[in-house]
């Protein structure tokens, strides 16, 4: 994520994913105070012994997807969507995050990078 810019209720970036040849890049992701991002993130971590099926969250071209997996790792899919209908292109990268302290520190990452009290 870079690019970054705040209006007083609203973050927007940009977003790049790259891998062996691939390349998708957003360049304007908006999350608003109420998208409720933070508060997203703040459960998965509060919820470190695990939860069952998938958790969601989703703003204008961004899905996150979180599920609770063996060995307390969350599974977090970050897809990226040019559009929502047939024939859009989407792209979406995993990252496998330790359910305890690394979920808490992705947690407060996301909070300092959107600036939320």
């Amino acid at each position: 994520m870079f690019d970054w810019s705040r209006a007083e209720y609203e973050v927007a970036f940009a977003v790049e994913a790259v891998d062996d040849g691939v390349r998708a890049r957003l360049e304007t992701v908006t999350v608003t105070v109420w998208d409720s991002m933070g508060e997203f993130f703040d459960g998965l971590a509060r919820d470190f012994r695990g939860w069952e099926g998938e958790r969601v969250w989703v703003t204008n071209h961004l899905v996150v997807t979180a599920t609770f997996g063996s060995g307390g790792h969350v599974y977090l899919g970050w897809t990226l969507r040019s559009g929502y209908f047939p024939g859009d292109w989407s792209c979406t990268v995993t990252t496998v995050i330790e359910a305890g302290e690394g979920m808490t520190a992705v947690a407060a990452d996301l909070r300092e990078f959107l600036r939320e009290e």
